[in-house]
């Protein structure tokens, strides 16, 4: 395979893998393993028609099997578990981020959390990359009328629990500028008009980062809750950065060295921010580049 097949064909292989599984790093190894396969597959003797649809068809399978063990491994995970962040590159193209961002929002992919992986499985591959019934059927192992009713089940539950209004990316921004704006000028009267009355904040620390370790619920209680984090933040020394994270506005927050602590990430939609998340756990921030440690920061400042 050429690097300009490997170029092409890899974007939608890790599209599927990370909307299955909310892992970056996990999805890169599914799609590493799905391009061994491939190349595998296209040096024997089976004759591969479209190497497109035989990628998607084995990352499919992979992130599947991958999902139904990766369930129980999150049964035992300390605190609550959010996926890891992707940031947006600015090589990007605009009107494709547009496109993909609400399947790509923090708040989509927790919702993913409450459907089996045969489901999720089916919703995705049906109505985020539109493949038809047969070869739904094909990669979660059972018959098209099966592959049917998965799909339709799992779009109404998220059809049930996802806001009826989305914002557009104008709103996105000017939201969030007003927020960290507040936030940072410790101005609670004017956070608590951008939140929604049952606005939820969400911390992932894994145990290895000091998080909420439940979702905190209510505009008052998480406007005072984020103002009391970012002056903290202000005494540790942390810088931000606007950045667009999983198609959503949200920051990255850097130690003096410059090594990320944090991830932010706000849920905007129906004219108001949904939630707050913020990602911790170094573990889960390592693919965007160095990463500190915000347990030593606080001892040394204690």
């Amino acid at each position: 395979m050429t690097d300009e097949q490997f170029d092409e064909l890899r974007p939608s292989a890790f599209a599927i893998a990370y909307r299955m599984l909310g892992s970056v790093s996990e999805a890169e190894d599914v799609v590493q393993e799905g391009f061994l396969r491939l190349h595998r597959a296209s040096e024997g003797s089976e004759r591969i028609e479209s190497p497109r649809a035989y990628l998607s068809t084995v990352v499919s399978r992979l992130s599947l099997d991958h999902l139904r063990s990766a369930r129980v491994r999150r049964e035992t995970y300390v605190g609550e578990w959010l996926p890891e962040p992707l940031v947006a590159s600015a090589n990007d193209d605009p009107a494709h981020k547009a496109e993909m961002a609400d399947s790509l929002s923090l708040a989509f992919l927790v919702l993913l959390e409450s459907l089996s992986p045969e489901q999720r499985a089916a919703f995705l591959l049906r109505e985020v990359f539109d493949e038809p019934y047969d070869r739904i059927a094909e990669i979660v192992g059972t018959s098209e009328q099966n592959a049917r009713q998965l799909a339709a089940r799992a779009r109404r539950h998220v059809d049930e629990r996802r806001p009826r209004f989305e914002a557009s990316r104008e709103q996105r921004e000017e939201l969030a500028t007003r927020f960290f704006a507040a936030a940072e000028e410790g101005d609670l009267e004017g956070l608590e008009e951008l939140l929604a009355h049952d606005v939820v904040l969400h911390g992932d620390g894994g145990g290895k980062a000091p998080a909420i370790r439940r979702a905190l619920h209510g505009r008052a209680r998480v406007a005072r809750r984020l103002i009391a984090v970012l002056r903290a933040g202000t005494r540790l020394g942390l810088t931000s950065r606007r950045e667009e994270v999983n198609g959503q506005p949200g920051a990255l927050y850097f130690d003096l060295e410059g090594r990320l602590i944090k991830v932010m990430i706000l849920d905007v939609a129906e004219g108001q921010i949904q939630g707050v998340s913020s990602i911790l756990n170094p573990d889960k921030l390592r693919h965007l580049g160095p990463v500190g440690d915000v347990g030593a920061l606080l001892r040394e400042r204690g």
